[in-house]
């Protein structure tokens, strides 16, 4: 089997350059019955976050008296990848909600919503790779449309190892083929790391190298959720 080249002429095999993040796009209030939604999408990986809530929990006993309770679900819908899947929750699906919810947790501030819950669905329309970070943008979004109090946007993208070099942003084959994947999720505000696994080895330098590049990464897609929520906002008024 012919070896897969993940980078030619100095450039990935989409043509990005190794700091480079793929094209971003999102649409907001897709979902008009919900508290807020968004689709994020960053090259081809494209998430759909949809917020219910605050709202009353039944069974009463769940509740708790001091907090809200956030429920998140990610699910990867059935034609999200080349390879179809079943339409049920698995098990990295039912991790991949878990290190979302663990996330979120630290943005939202539960303690102002006591005896509610948030529910947070996300579905993965299409999946190549940094899926988690997508979900974690578009959920950010969704949030702020719902009106739900945080402390800030959060942003997420990854980073990686390709070919003994370091590039932002892993995509398609880098996923597979690469040698590091390290998906990161950022809060501006606080300069707080509020993600970070680690699928492979690195030397230190370079996990600091690849850490201050996340950060670059996120601060690009956090000026790009803030303007994209103040431009909806702002024509907004004039409807």
């Amino acid at each position: 089997m012919e070896e897969i080249k993940l980078i030619r002429d100095g450039r990935r095999l989409d043509n990005r350059k190794f700091d480079e993040l793929r094209k971003l796009s999102a649409e907001l209030n897709l979902n008009k019955e919900a508290a807020g939604s968004a689709m994020f999408s960053m090259g081809n990986t494209i998430a759909v976050s949809t917020v219910y809530g605050p709202m009353e929990i039944f069974p009463k006993f769940l509740e708790e008296k001091d907090k809200a309770i956030l429920e998140v679900n990610y699910n990867m819908l059935p034609f999200s990848t080349d390879e179809r899947t079943r339409p049920k929750f698995s098990r990295r699906s039912i991790e991949i909600s878990s290190v979302i919810k663990r996330v979120l947790e630290n943005v939202i501030f539960l303690e102002d919503l006591p005896r509610t819950k948030i529910l947070i669905n996300i579905d993965i329309l299409s999946a190549d790779a940094s899926t988690r970070c997508a979900a974690i943008n578009a959920s950010s979004m969704a949030l702020s449309l719902a009106g739900i109090p945080m402390k800030d946007l959060v942003a997420s993208c990854s980073v990686g190892k390709i070919e003994n070099t370091l590039v932002l942003d892993i995509a398609g084959k880098e996923d597979t083929e690469g040698e590091v994947d390290l998906p990161v999720a950022y809060l501006p505000l606080t300069d707080e790391i509020l993600l970070l696994q680690m699928d492979g080895i690195l030397k230190k330098e370079e996990f600091e190298k690849l850490l201050e590049l996340a950060k670059k990464g996120c601060m690009q897609i956090y000026e790009f959720q803030k303007k994209t929520l103040l431009d909806f906002k702002s024509n907004l008024k004039y409807e």
